[in-house]
């Protein structure tokens, strides 16, 4: 199952855009609907909200009022964080019996309006933000749904900025313009991305991305720390670390477009549950990698101490991602052992040392030369370099005292 969390401010667009996904097949879990499910008369939300702002939120009926409710909550931050400690639990629990029942092949888009701010976004393989500017929100809340501008601008004040929602967008869905605008946009996204990545995921395949060396993407580190936080949260404790590491970590040095993690573990004898969460993140594993293979046949040991010409400490387990938008390596390795050591020590290396990254970059551009493209011949061709370069990266971090 492929779950994409969905996303924006209040009046930016997200109920058009769920509508398209639905229309492509996509099944819909409405945050805003189970939110109003759970306070309905004779439910606990309801005697709950009610004990903690008192009982002229309620309608003469019994039903809450919610503009009532809204008059009080939105005050200030502490009654803000008081109905959300009421509604969010009792909405998630509900969340995750809907999911529960539908069909394990199934996109499911969950529709949450706080999902920034509740600190969600990293349970998802891929989050989608919807975006209006504030103006053209306010205008839309006074004129379609019949709010006062105050009202209107309060409630845009309380939710996260646009700042908070870049920083966990995978993608970022513009709706400043019509609705057939947003709608068109919405189906490309669907059609080339999200059916795409569900189709990877449900036979736990994996995208690569051509061995081509291009500009440095100033997001990159942004990109990186979206999916650090995503498996760091899919790992739990059974990671120690997560770290972005490869050429796309070191600072404006351009790279093949592949974000590289590590996932630092104490042992590699890990219960298949990681491999399970892992690939609910969506990234399956590449069962036919098992050791940096090529690293551990090109060094010898260059200081006696760190045993680096043992191959037995060169294994690893590695997964990539299924999402067409963003080929990611993800690269499993065991805290001390040399190869988890090189991995962090080669961009601290690299970003110190100028000389070194042309040398390595005009390594990379050669070796993608013969490789056209083609991984496997692009790696054999770096790895001379490599060699020596494990060497002289060692002697730096002797000589400065790094440390991981």
């Amino acid at each position: 199952m492929l779950r994409v969390g969905l996303t924006g401010g209040i009046g930016a667009g997200k109920s058009a855009l769920s509508a398209t996904f639905a229309d492509c097949g996509g099944i819909i879990v409405d945050g805003d609907v189970i939110a109003r499910e759970v306070v309905q008369p004779g439910t606990e939300g309801l005697v709950s909200l009610v004990a903690a702002f008192g009982e002229d939120i309620l309608r003469s009926d019994g039903s809450l009022d919610r503009p009532a409710l809204a008059a009080k909550a939105f005050a200030d931050d502490a009654a803000r964080q008081k109905l959300n400690s009421i509604v969010h639990p009792l909405v998630g629990k509900r969340r995750e019996e809907i999911i529960a029942s539908v069909p394990q092949d199934a996109v499911v888009v969950e529709d949450i309006p706080l999902l920034v701010e509740s600190g969600m976004a990293p349970l998802f393989p891929l989050v989608i933000i919807v975006h209006a500017d504030v103006e053209l929100r306010v205008r839309r809340l006074v004129e379609l749904r019949g709010m006062s501008e105050d009202d209107a601008r309060a409630r845009i004040a309380a939710q996260a900025s646009d700042e908070q929602r870049e920083a966990v967008a995978d993608i970022w869905l513009d709706n400043s313009g019509s609705q057939e605008d947003l709608v068109k946009r919405a189906r490309e996204v669907w059609n080339d991305r999200i059916v795409p990545f569900a189709h990877n995921l449900a036979e736990r395949r994996f995208v690569r991305a051509p061995a081509r060396v291009v500009p440095a993407d100033p997001t990159w580190p942004d990109q990186a720390r979206r999916i650090v936080n995503r498996l760091a949260t899919a790992c739990g404790h059974k990671a120690l670390r997560v770290d972005h590491i490869g050429s796309t970590a070191v600072p404006d040095f351009d790279a093949k477009d592949v974000i590289d993690i590590q996932i630092t573990v104490e042992s590699l004898g890990l219960p298949d549950e990681l491999g399970e969460a892992l690939l609910a993140a969506g990234y399956p594993r590449i069962e036919h990698v098992d050791r940096d293979e090529a690293k551990a046949d090109a060094r010898s040991t260059v200081r006696e101490y760190d045993r680096s010409d043992d191959p037995a400490l060169w294994r690893k387990r590695i997964h990539a991602s299924a999402d067409p938008g963003r080929p990611t390596n993800v690269h499993i390795r065991v805290a001390g052992w040399p190869n988890q050591q090189f991995a962090l020590l080669f961009v601290d290396w690299l970003a110190a040392n100028p000389g070194e990254r042309v040398n390595y970059l005009a390594v990379k551009h050669e070796a993608g030369k013969p490789a056209d493209g083609d991984m496997a011949a692009y790696f054999e061709a770096k790895e001379p370099w490599f060699a020596d370069a494990y060497r002289r990266a060692w002697e730096w971090a002797d000589f400065t005292g790094w440390k991981p």
